[in-house]
């Protein structure tokens, strides 16, 4: 716990050092706001930290940050002069499918990805070009709507500088199933699998799922926005955050956990933690799952505030959906079946970009129906990394760090997450795709489950809720505590995966709940 006089009265009180939580924080601090941050666990980062594994740098989710340097969040707070600095990855991605098990790379360059495209899937090309024709404005207005707070007058503002371009696409597409609008582009499943994969499947719900349409976006967003990863590893972006916040004179107290959030009347009066010091501010944001804010944690709510709550109290609360190893390897792997002179010809390292491992559409909608039997494909969806090839600094000496994020694997499996079976042999099936001696190139690893979720990062059932309504929810204001960052509760307001724009490393949402409360 940092070191602070705690009974001093607080401008506002950040519940949650996930990098949303901390990039709020860090915007009041730099307004001139006396801050304080409580964060349960002993370092700040949440899922975007990295951490020491057997002597090298590993992070607890993949290190690709496709939206972070699009907020300009490292710009206002000048996140280079406390530490942060990123390295561009391009290939932003490799691909390969179960089935078929030909390697594709996927550029930041429109025209270097379809003559990729040409090569491996001749007849694939008019559709990729008639995908972005559709897609690329659509990606281009999200980036946009994300960079600011979403208010009705900001978005139809937006919509209208762009002569409402994108926006009939986009809502159609909203309405839709990210496989039903991908399939109108694409035939191959070796094409439409990366993009099910890093779309919806990374959310943890079904490619046929009627309303992920947006999750269709990912190859267009990865041509709008630079694949980056922070050098040292993705903790760097909570590092460089929790300085900034300290530069300004906030206070980050880890290890402490909140007992209550407090109210009083029809505002909210600061919070309790669980040794029953109370901290008081005008201002509590909370960077948690709305059902802990909500249900757990507030006390005397005001009667406003009840039809809010009820809501919360019956939504259901996922389980699951993503397990990852990581490892360090005496050994680089070799891709068996690489083309090996188109990738000298294009100058691609094979082992810098993430590899997605990809079954078909039909079997990632089955992966998703076997989580509530506690059971896992086969072969399921696959993200594989090796980040000390780009990022020589999260390794010591010759070996290098390995990961391996398996996607829908349930909370509750059936086999129980004690021994290693299950996990070990997603390296074993991995090991299938590359030449012998990958498997006794292991020295050391470790498997993080959505049990090892919850109890290290309190995710309730090891899943993270996101928010997946997209830019049309925000216009809407279907859920206002989720698209506008405020609660019923005056002076209580949301950061983190559950607001706009949802998940991953965007800032965007720690950003906006800090400029809603300044503005007011």
């Amino acid at each position: 716990m940092a070191t602070a006089d705690i009974s001093k009265r607080f401008d506002a009180i950040i519940v949650g050092g996930g990098h949303n939580g901390l990039v709020c924080a860090a915007y009041l601090a730099k307004a001139g706001q006396r801050v304080v941050v409580i964060e349960a666990r002993s370092e700040v980062g949440g899922t975007a930290s990295s951490e020491v594994f057997s002597g090298v740098t590993v992070n607890i989710c993949n290190c690709d940050h496709l939206t972070f340097r699009t907020t300009g969040v490292s710009e206002d707070l000048d996140l280079a002069r406390h530490g942060l600095k990123y390295l561009d990855v391009d290939p932003t991605q490799l691909a390969t499918s179960w089935s078929d098990r030909r390697i594709w790379p996927h550029f930041r360059d429109i025209d270097k990805t379809l003559n990729v495209i040409k090569h491996f899937f001749k007849d694939e090309v008019d559709g990729y070009r008639a995908y972005l024709r559709d897609a690329m404005p659509i990606a281009e207005m999200i980036i946009e709507a994300a960079s600011q707070p979403p208010t009705r007058r900001s978005l139809i503002g937006k919509v209208i500088s762009r002569r409402g371009r994108g926006v009939t696409t986009m809502l159609r597409w909203s309405k839709l199933s990210s496989a039903q609008v991908l399939r109108k582009y694409f035939k191959s499943e070796l094409l439409l699998g990366p993009a099910l994969v890093t779309g919806p499947t990374v959310w943890g719900v079904s490619p046929h799922t009627p309303g992920t349409g947006l999750g269709a976006l990912t190859y267009a967003m990865r041509h709008v926005s630079k694949v980056g990863r922070p050098i040292g590893g993705s903790g760097m972006v909570p590092i460089s955050l929790r300085r900034s916040i300290e530069s300004n004179s906030g206070v980050v107290m880890t290890s402490t956990k909140i007992a209550q959030i407090l109210c009083e009347g029809s505002r909210v009066r600061g919070v309790v933690l669980s040794d029953g010091t109370e901290i008081l501010a005008d201002c509590v944001v909370s960077a948690c799952n709305p059902h802990d804010t909500f249900l757990k944690w507030l006390k005397n709510p005001p009667s406003s505030a009840k039809p809010m709550i009820e809501k919360w109290r019956a939504a259901p609360h996922y389980e699951g959906y993503e397990s990852k190893i990581d490892a360090r390897i005496t050994a680089k792997p070799r891709y068996t079946n690489l083309d090996t002179k188109l990738f000298n010809d294009l100058g691609v390292e094979p082992l810098s970009p993430t590899m997605i491992i990809t079954p078909t559409t039909e079997e990632l909608h089955r992966g998703f129906e076997m989580i509530s039997r506690g059971e896992i494909l086969d072969l399921p969806a696959m993200l594989v990394n090796l980040p000390s090839i780009l990022d020589p600094s999260m390794t010591n000496s010759t070996d290098q760090v390995f990961s391996l994020e398996a996607l829908f694997t349930p909370f509750s499996f059936k086999g129980g997450w004690s021994s290693n079976t299950e996990p070990y042999r997603w390296l074993e099936k991995y090991s299938q795709l590359v030449e012998p001696g990958f498997m006794n190139s292991i020295a050391d690893w470790r498997c993080m489950t959505p049990a090892h979720y919850e109890s290290e990062f309190f995710l309730p059932k090891g899943h993270a809720t996101s928010f997946s309504g997209g830019p049309l929810a925000a216009l809407l204001n279907s859920q206002p505590e989720l698209t506008r960052y405020r609660t019923p509760i005056k002076g209580l307001y949301l950061t983190g995966a559950a607001t706009f724009p949802g998940a991953g490393v965007w800032g965007a949402s720690g950003k906006n709940a800090a400029l809603t409360i300044l503005a007011e």
